[in-house]
């Protein structure tokens, strides 16, 4: 049986992070009975897939996202996936047989048109889903103010569109998933007793050229981190834990102190992570995030 992972390609996604960020977890985390787990920014959903595979402790999980074309993907991969597959399996075929790289282009723009139509069944709205992530430009996933994904063709000549062997894991560990689709404050309704949050939210832009999020048409700026900052300051009220991940500000010129004053009567760490996303190779490499949780400090006492 393949192990579970994510099914898409996913900007700011966690999976070179998972060891630093499991090693903030709680302390008691493994010994903790039925854990909610809750992810209300969950894209690519690398830090869910590791958890639930590694915490069988962790008995529901509920996760959100306020694109609904991504939470559609989920649900489509937990419900139907061998209707997926064999849609998916469809689409590659039709796209291996294209000769030039010219071809595949226009194939490629004439699907993103019928994607973005809005018009779709939900297996052909998930099929193009995937189609657009593996073979547009370094796997983004952006659209416009109008909602349209605008991202150009990669130039991949045979990408692997369908991964059957991970839909079908990703699909049974799904089972035990509430999939949720809209803002992020929608999620407090879940709590129940032993309930963790992993927020990773669109990340605050480190330059004035960042697109980190981009990934739906409504802004996520300076008032919505604010926004989410009262949202956890709401669970700490009522005893809830809560890990959060960011760009780290104060790391890249030393004197935004954004996040270190925003949160800081919560403990904050910094991580280290390779960025790719930049077409500017030389502005490429590693970096430093920070990650915010809620319990760390009750250890000091």
């Amino acid at each position: 049986m393949a192990k579970a992972k994510p099914f898409i390609k996913w900007v700011g996604g966690k999976g070179q992070l998972i060891e630093q960020l499991e090693a903030l977890l709680p302390a008691d985390f493994e010994e903790r009975e039925n854990v909610t787990y809750i992810e209300p920014f969950v894209g690519g959903g690398a830090m869910l897939f590791y958890m639930l595979q590694t915490y069988p402790n962790i008995k529901s999980a509920v996760i959100n996202d306020i694109n609904p074309d991504l939470t559609l993907c989920y649900q489509i991969v937990r419900d139907n996936p061998t209707e997926l597959i064999k849609s998916l399996n469809a689409i590659q075929s039709d796209y291996y047989a294209l000769r030039t790289e010219e071809e595949r282009k226009m194939f490629f723009l004439q699907q993103r048109e019928r994607f973005n139509s809005k018009s779709l069944n939900e297996i052909d709205n998930t099929t193009l889903f995937f189609f657009l992530n593996r073979t547009c430009f370094n796997g983004l996933y952006r659209v416009n103010k109008a909602g349209k994904f605008n991202v150009p063709f990669g130039k991949y000549a045979t990408p692997t569109i369908c991964d059957a062997a991970t839909i079908y894991a990703d699909s049974k560990l799904l089972q035990k998933v509430e999939i949720m689709t809209g803002d992020f404050e929608q999620t407090f309704a879940k709590i129940k007793d032993n309930t963790f949050f992993y927020f990773d939210p669109p990340y605050r832009p480190l330059s004035n050229t960042s697109s980190f999020n981009d990934y739906s048409k409504e802004d996520f700026n300076d008032n919505a981190q604010i926004r989410l900052k009262l949202f956890c300051d709401r669970l700490n009220e009522v005893g809830v834990d809560f890990m959060l991940s960011n760009s780290d500000c104060l790391g890249k010129d030393g004197k935004d102190r954004f996040f270190d004053d925003l949160f800081i009567d919560y403990k904050i760490e910094r991580v280290w992570a390779s960025r790719n996303v930049n077409a500017i190779a030389s502005k490429r490499g590693k970096l430093t995030e920070i990650v915010v949780n809620n319990y760390h400090n009750r250890y000091l006492f």
